[in-house]
């Protein structure tokens, strides 16, 4: 079977490499650089902590276990230690912990001794702070985890074309044709969209409604800023979330901060305002200690793909089941899954995962609403 992937983030680059497993003649097409979209700007936490409805929750937890069975340095499967302060935040945890306790998902009320012993240098929070470690959790140096992927699917024969923009897609009898900036022409039995925020343009060159919502437009549900500190000597091993402030380790003593309160202030058009780094640095060091002195080494706006619903679209998009089409926010923690599922799918093999996120719910009307800044499932 010869197939046709459009993208080389890491979605497209574990579709690639579940076809190649499977003896499918695969050509990778990407209109920049692998993983200059999303993937470059992602957190990269592994999780199905805060995704609803349940379908989109067993989605999520399955990938996750997707990523323990793909172990590899670009994967810190340590954990997410979350601290809750104030009254809502305790309130909202509380709600969660018992909701993922019933789901069957590892979640461990823990001391502020426990809180301390996972990472030593957390900064002593009030008394009556809540603590609750998700130990499946994980968090991956995202590029790496595309360096893998991308170079199974190398290895399996794969080709990847850089800097080939899709301009066309049509299918021409028992196949596809791809037609890309420069004119070249790429034939294939199936072609595989997994284009990020871009899907909805690429998927409607083929004739599919795949709603994406636009960065420039739908504020903090797509856009939020990251910021990565220059090394610094504490120790954090593992994801720490907060009201205020997440991090992570970004390797080499760096830490990646992320503030979904600030995230009013984004916007891809512009460069990063001053006032976040130097906010987000402040509330570093009012969380980890021997943060002294960090200064911010990147600071770039991230732009989520973010389908209209919120949830995953992944299937084929036409009759002749000759397009299909992938998109989703969960993009690094669904990746390795995805490798198998959507491999197998195009192969003939029906996924009860994905059979709830078909791109059909668009044009049958049965897609719930579009995302409000109240109805959003989760930004990790």
């Amino acid at each position: 079977m010869r197939v046709v992937v459009i993208g080389a983030g890491v979605v497209g680059s574990a579709v690639a490499a579940g076809l190649t497993r499977r003896g499918a003649r695969v050509t990778v097409l990407e209109a920049g650089t692998p993983g200059a979209g999303t993937t470059s700007t992602s957190v990269a936490w592994v999780n199905a902590n805060n995704k609803t409805p349940k379908e989109y929750f067993d989605l999520n937890h399955a990938g996750v276990w997707a990523h323990h069975q793909l172990p590899g340095d670009w994967f810190f499967p340590t954990g997410n230690l979350e601290c809750a302060v104030t009254a809502e935040h305790k309130e909202l945890l509380e709600e969660r912990v018992g909701r993922l306790l019933g789901l069957g998902y590892p979640v461990e009320r823990v001391t502020a001794g426990r809180a301390l012993a996972l990472e030593p240098d957390l900064v002593p929070l009030p008394p009556d702070t809540e603590y609750v470690f998700f130990p499946c959790e994980a968090y991956v140096q995202p590029l790496r985890l595309l360096g893998r992927l991308l170079g199974e699917a190398r290895d399996g024969g794969a080709t990847v074309e850089c800097g080939a923009e899709v301009t066309g897609i049509e299918t021409v009898g028992s196949g596809v044709k791809v037609t890309v900036a420069d004119g070249r022409v790429f034939a294939g039995d199936v072609v595989v969209t997994c284009a990020g925020r871009w899907t909805q343009r690429v998927a409607a060159l083929a004739g599919a409604t795949v709603p994406m919502l636009d960065p420039a437009e739908s504020g903090t549900l797509t856009n939020g800023f990251l910021i990565t500190t220059t090394p610094v000597p504490a120790r954090l091993s593992r994801v720490l979330t907060t009201a205020a402030l997440n991090l992570r380790p970004d390797g080499g003593g760096r830490v990646l901060l992320q503030s979904l309160p600030l995230d009013g202030l984004a916007d891809p058009a512009v460069p990063v305002p001053g006032e976040v780094p130097a906010e987000m640095l402040a509330l570093l060091s009012g969380v980890l200690r021997a943060t002294e002195g960090a200064a911010v080494e990147r600071a770039v706006v991230g732009q989520r793909a973010m389908p209209g619903d919120g949830l995953t679209v992944a299937g084929f998009a036409d009759a002749d089941r000759r397009v299909y089409t992938v998109a989703t926010h969960s993009g690094v923690t669904l990746a390795p899954l995805l490798m198998r599922e959507v491999a197998g799918e195009v192969f003939g093999e029906e996924s009860a995962l994905l059979g709830p996120f078909r791109p059909s719910r668009f044009a049958d009307g049965t897609a719930g609403p579009p995302l409000s800044p109240a109805r959003h499932p989760g930004r990790q």
